[in-house]
């Protein structure tokens, strides 16, 4: 595969923004650096709510943020930033800011004016990265074989808007090892990111490996389980161990992997604790008493059944 214009500035550059830290960075296959660490809006739709959020994360060291068409925010996201930036002595960037194309707008004309519209709303000229959110086209049943040739249509137009400087990664979603497998046979620029459901209870210990194999970083989402997993007793023990809280331990779990974490909240106390990441690790034992959890299952959604 020909490097773009893109990737060779960045692989020229090797250098990260003032305000991030080597150790608290991730080098993608384009050569692009990304915060391990990054703040989830799932669900932040207020403006208030969502400038609380930023504020309390950009104040503790968070230099990413992940958003998506269907969250409904970016406008408010965008908002935000152009307010709270200044005041941090940041600027555009210095934050790496994630979108996502929405599963009603498969294929590659709509993709591409889908991923233009985010721009738009964020205020930016160009996202970090920008994912396809879902295997699946919305109104379609799960097992319509017209699901492949919808995504392989809006990669195509993820491929164009990457070449041509827009977006500075590309990446996916929700995909199992056999949607990448696919996409992987077909593509020119090769994803940098998947975004999964990842926590102890749902490992995903192939699907990792897999992305290793193929220089895919995996950023998990869901990392405390949309809630219960921080109340099991064998995470607040090792929490108590660890003095720290439960929420901390299972996102620590992921980056002792090498995967990045990108956890919600409404509550700046709670953004604030889970910045808190660094400087200790967990036992090889507790990893293992941790990953010992696993049975596969899904707070959110299951992909698998997306031809």
């Amino acid at each position: 595969m020909a490097e773009s214009p893109t990737m060779q500035s960045w692989q020229a550059a090797r250098e990260l923004p003032g305000s991030w830290l080597p150790e608290r960075t991730v080098w993608l296959n384009t050569g692009a650096p990304m915060p391990l660490l990054g703040l989830g809006t799932y669900r932040l739709k207020d403006r208030e709510m969502v400038r609380l959020s930023l504020n309390a994360a950009l104040e503790n060291g968070y230099r990413l943020v992940d958003t998506a068409a269907v969250y409904g925010n970016e406008a408010a996201i965008a908002s935000a930033l152009r307010e709270l930036l200044p005041r941090y002595g940041l600027r555009r960037e210095d934050i790496f800011l994630t979108s996502k194309l929405s599963p009603r707008d498969h294929g590659e004309g709509a993709a591409e004016a889908a991923c233009l519209h985010s721009l738009q709303e964020l205020g930016c000229d160009y996202l970090d990265l920008y994912l396809i959110h879902w295997p699946g086209t919305q109104g379609r049943p799960q097992e319509d074989k017209g699901n492949k040739e919808h995504r392989q249509q809006s990669w195509r137009a993820l491929e164009r808007l990457y070449e041509s400087g827009k977006l500075r990664a590309i990446g996916v979603s929700n995909y199992t090892v056999e949607h990448l497998q696919e996409l992987l046979m077909s593509c020119r620029v090769p994803p940098a990111v998947l975004q999964v459901e990842f926590h102890p209870e749902l490992a995903q210990s192939e699907l990792l490996d897999f992305c290793r194999q193929k220089g895919i970083h995996l950023q998990a989402y869901s990392s405390l389980g949309t809630g219960p997993l921080v109340g099991r007793p064998e995470v607040v023990k090792i929490a108590g161990r660890q003095r720290c809280t439960p929420a901390q331990v299972l996102l620590r779990w992921a980056l002792q992997q090498g995967v990045s974490v990108i956890p919600k909240s409404a509550s700046p106390a709670r953004v604030a604790e889970n910045s808190q990441l660094w400087g200790w690790s967990l036992t090889q034992m507790e990893m293992e008493e941790l990953s010992a959890l696993d049975c596969g299952k899904h707070y959110c959604w299951d992909p698998s059944g997306v031809a």
